[in-house]
């Protein structure tokens, strides 16, 4: 599986099956994961690399500019990926 930090994914399994996500960090094969609602990006979630499908897109997580990302802007990213 190829990510890096600010890959979008959509989980493949637990009770947010089908949420949209941005990798926050790898840690070896866990991800730490956040959609700015649920999952804010001061408590992201840890998920198993397996358990997440990711997709063709990478949020430039450094983008926010001076004042740095909030779990608004990080919402505002993925409102395109997600599937109503």
């Amino acid at each position: 599986m190829n990510l890096c930090a600010g890959s979008v994914v959509k989980s493949k399994n637990g009770r947010d099956k089908g949420k949209m996500f941005a990798v926050l960090k790898i840690e070896g094969e866990y991800l730490m994961i956040a959609d700015g609602e649920t999952r804010p990006l001061g408590k992201p979630k840890r998920k198993k690399d397996r358990h997440v499908q990711p997709l063709n897109a990478v949020l430039d997580l450094n983008a926010a500019g001076p004042r740095g990302m909030c779990d608004a802007d990080l919402r505002k990213w993925l409102r395109p990926f997600k599937e109503d």
